[in-house]
This record gives C-alpha cells, sequence and structure tokens, in this order.
C-alpha cells in the first residue's frame, strides 16, 4: 500500500522542483531565527536552478556544534510554540536535545504513516511497539505514525518480554516494531515459553535504531515468522521515518524526499560520491519549524540508488547502513565495522544470532576478541569461522564461543562492543 501515492511516485523533475522551493524556504528560516546558521547563510539569498550545487557550497552541520549549543541552542522558535521534547541518550557525550512544534509533529506523524504502509501495515490492523517511549524518539514517533494511519497501537514500550510475548498471543497484533535485536530476543524467549510463529498473528516486523545485516532479517523472519524490513531516522532529524524499505521490494529504504534533501559525501574529503558508492549520509531539513537542520553529517555510511523501485515510488533510495563512521574498531591498523562482523558470523551454521566483541588486556595493547554462542554444544567450528572472518575483514580476530544464553540480550540498543581492561 502507498499512503500518499501523488508525493511517493511524483516525477523526479516535479520532486526536485518542490525540493528547491522547499530549500529556500529551510534556508531562510534558518537564517533569520538561528544566530549559529546567520553567519553561515549570510550571502545566500535565495536558490535557484542550481540548488543542489549551491547546497553543497555551505558548511556541514554536526553533532558537536548540538552539543555545543546545549540545550536549546538551535530552537528556531519561541519557547511557547514547542509541543514536544525528546533526547538522545548522550551515551557518546553530552545528550542532542530537540524540539517540535504543533506542525512538526504533524508532518513526522505523517512520515512514519508512510513507512508503516510501505511495510505493509493497513488501517484497521494493530501494532505492538516495543520501541522504548520517553525521551527516545522511537516509540512516540512510531506510535504517533500509526495512529495517524489508522493503525491501532499496544504501547508495550521495551523489556518485560515474557509480557511481550502474552500480548502477542493474547491481542494478536499484526506488526510488531522494535529493534532487531530486541526482536532477535522476543522470538528467544517464544521459543523458551513454548510458543511457535503459528500461534501469534504478527506478519509484518518494522525494525530499525541500529544497524542489521540480510544474515539478521532471515533469521527474525524465520524465529517470528514475519516479513521484516528496516526503517532509519535520527532524532536531529525528526526521528523514525525518514526512510524505510518497502516489503516488496526490501532492495533499499526509501527516502521521503519531499521532507529530507539526501547528499552522501566522502567521509574524509566531504565531497560527493557517486550513486552506488559507500559515502556518509549527509541530510537537510526541508519542512522543520522548531529545530531545522542543514547538511546534518549524521555519521552513517551508505549507498544512493536513484533508480525506481518495483513498489512504484520514485523516492532515492539508501542501502542498509554499512556502520557509522564512529562505531569503526581499528584492529591492527584495519579499518572494522561490527556490522561486517555480524554478516561473517550469521552465514556460519551452529552459531546463534547473539555475538559481541570485546577489547580485553592492557590498555596499552587490547585484544579484540569475538564471543559467538554455539546454538548446542560442539556446534560451531571455531577454526572455519576464524578463517571466515580473517578473508572478510583482512585481519585475524580471536574467537571464543561461549555456551547458549552467555551473550547479554537487548531490550533496546545491542552493545555490541565492551571493554574489559586491566590495568595491572
Amino acid at each position: 500500500m502507498i499512503w500518499d501515492r501523488g508525493m511517493e511516485t511524483m516525477d523526479r523533475d516535479r520532486l526536485q522542483s518542490l525540493q528547491k522551493t522547499r530549500l529556500n524556504w529551510t534556508l531562510r528560516w534558518a537564517r533569520e531565527r538561528l544566530p549559529f546558521y546567520r553567519e553561515r547563510l549570510q550571502n545566500i539569498v535565495k536558490l535557484d536552478e542550481r540548488a543542489a550545487d549551491a547546497i553543497e557550497e555551505l558548511p556541514f552541520t554536526y553533532k558537536s556544534d548540538l552539543r555545543d549549543q546545549y540545550p536549546l541552542g538551535f530552537l528556531a522558535v519561541p519557547r511557547e510554540e514547542v509541543r514536544r521534547y525528546h533526547a538522545s541518550s548522550g551515551t557518546r557525550g553530552k545528550p542532542t536535545v530537540v524540539a517540535y512544534t504543533e506542525r512538526d509533529l504533524t508532518l513526522w506523524s505523517e512520515v512514519v504513516a508512510r513507512s508503516l504502509a510501505a511495510a505493509g501495515m493497513e488501517p484497521g490492523q494493530t501494532l505492538q511497539n516495543a520501541y522504548g517511549y520517553g525521551l527516545f524518539t522511537g516509540g512516540l514517533g512510531l506510535h504517533q505514525g500509526a495512529e495517524r494511519l489508522g493503525v491501532s497501537v499496544i504501547p508495550a514500550s521495551g523489556g518485560n518480554t515474557e509480557r511481550q510475548v502474552q500480548l502477542m498471543v493474547d491481542l494478536a497484533p499484526d506488526g510488531l516494531a522494535a529493534t532487531p535485536s530486541y526482536a532477535l530476543y522476543i522470538a528467544e524467549t517464544m521459543h523458551h515459553m513454548g510458543i511457535s510463529s503459528q500461534d501469534v498473528a504478527v506478519k509484518t516486523g518494522i525494525f530499525g535504531a541500529e544497524p542489521w545485516t540480510e544474515g539478521m532479517r532471515e533469521h527474525l523472519q524465520e524465529g517470528l515468522g514475519i516479513q521484516a524490513v528496516d526503517i532509519y531516522g535520527l532524532s536531529e532529524i525528526t526521528g523514525p521515518g525518514v526512510a524505510i524499505e518497502c516489503v516488496e521490494g526490501k532492495n533499499g529504504l526509501h527516502v521521503f524526499e519531499d521532507f529530507f534533501f539526501v547528499e552522501v559525501v566522502d567521509p574524509k574529503t566531504g565531497q560527493r560520491v557517486a550513486p552506488g558508492e559507500t559515502g556518509e549520509l549527509v541530510l537537510t531539513t526541508l519542512s522543520k519549524e522548531a529545530m531545522p537542520m542543514i547538511r546534518y553529517r549524521t555519521g552513517d555510511l551508505v549507498s544512493a540508488n536513484p533508480e525506481p523501485c518495483v513498489c512504484g515510488r520514485t523516492s532515492l533510495r539508501i542501502s542498509r547502513i554499512h556502520g557509522r563512521s564512529d562505531d569503526m574498531l581499528i584492529v591492527r591498523g584495519v579499518n572494522v565495522f561490527p556490522s561486517e562482523i555480524e554478516r561473517v558470523v550469521l552465514n556460519q551454521p551452529g552459531v546463534s544470532a547473539h555475538y559481541q566483541l570485546a577489547f580485553e588486556g592492557h590498555p596499552s595493547r587490547p585484544e579484540l576478541v569475538l564471543e559467538v554462542e554455539e546454538t548446542s554444544p560442539g556446534s560451531v567450528d571455531q577454526k572455519t569461522l576464524s578463517t571466515h572472518l580473517r578473508a572478510a575483514l583482512g585481519v585475524h580476530l580471536t574467537v571464543r564461543v561461549v555456551e547458549p544464553g552467555r551473550i547479554p540480550r537487548s531490550q533496546g540498543k545491542a552493545v555490541r562492543v565492551v571493554r574489559r581492561m586491566v590495568e595491572t
């Protein structure tokens, strides 16, 4: 189902014209209302036919800029016009606070409604929302978008996993929204409770908030008996609903380009890369009032595909996140992303989908250890797994096989990398 056929299947020439108009508005709005952007935009009066080139000349905005302006230095409206605040977890430093006007919330609901429709949800169905409610944008963002679509919501939030499973049995939701790592734990809990995918009605899974691989999709689809799609968003831009895979194609995430202007740039040079090449995703909001963002460096590494999709949508598609620039690990001089490790691990027989990376030893000479769970005693060929990892990554990793249930389970975003340093 396509929620807004007029916008989602718009001819690209018309779409780009609409983007130019909205880019003009965003630049004027930000320049007039935010000291941070006023100096940067003082020489930009309006965007002409060179809109894409003109914006490329502007400086980037970084997460550190938001932290430097903490808490509300990016607020472009009077406080009395704000209807909601959200904030990041602050796990990598000072949290970033974001604000929404009434119009921002309405438009956010619209893009999430589009997202859920692309995933296969329909009016009259029910969604169990296992994203965390509160300052995290996932819970309330998915909730309001589902209601906009005409979908009933079970606001389960995260945690209390056996109760999650019981709700799935008793209330028979059609869809489940969660982080992929938590959905995996829900599937495992179902198995331990003696409940199969045939005992629940869920057929659609909307999973995001952390990078995940095709191998993880296969585990989730098999374990829950669903069709699983990837949803993307970040609080600095709006929250969930920036982009999503369609259930028909599952071949890239459709960006709602009438609300978000997309660039993919070389992380080092800042220059745009060609379609199909991997680079860092840069986003500019086209309609946000409370906190407009111009050329925001997301840190997420993707590639872009401008070709039309089998579903009929004409919007640009971005690939699954290959990794985050700030999640990159350097192992003996080689750059490694946890998602690359996951691809290898989940292709190996006898290995569960739960794994963790641990830096161990002295801080001056840490060793990276990959811990994987065996599905049954002796099910993992440790030597073969080590060989495949070395071939894929170009570096040797120490592999430690542990018994089932040893790796901590996630009830939100998975913690893939831990540090167990010894100072002696």
